[in-house]
């Protein structure tokens, strides 16, 4: 008979309780909080008074979906309208992704 030796048992880890730190609540950026001057193209759809770059895409948003411009198959896209069009330098369907770096050369 062979004998086995006995397997020292490890000693069960303790799950290491930290202490819970108060996550720090995030900072936006001041640079897109800074209120900018719509052009004529684009204050036709968020009005011509100056906000801030972030407004300035949800008010975009907002007439897109209001107005029911985003592309039924590709949601991805946006379909222009005669207000938009414009705005999206003469183009009728946009990505979304290309939004934002449209909306920049309209504020300043």
């Amino acid at each position: 008979m062979a004998t086995k030796k006995a397997k020292a048992k490890k000693p069960a880890k303790k799950a290491a309780k930290k202490a819970a730190k108060p996550k720090a609540k995030r900072k936006p950026n001041p640079e897109f909080m800074k209120a900018l001057t719509p052009s004529a193209t684009l204050a036709a759809v968020v009005g011509s008074k100056p906000l801030a770059r972030t407004e300035a895409v949800k008010k975009v948003w907002d007439y897109i979906k209001k107005n029911k411009l985003q592309d039924a198959k590709n949601k991805r896209n946006i379909n222009a309208d005669a207000t938009l069009k414009p705005l999206f330098g003469g183009k009728s369907t946009i990505s979304m992704f290309d939004l934002a770096k449209i909306l920049s050369k309209h504020l300043s």
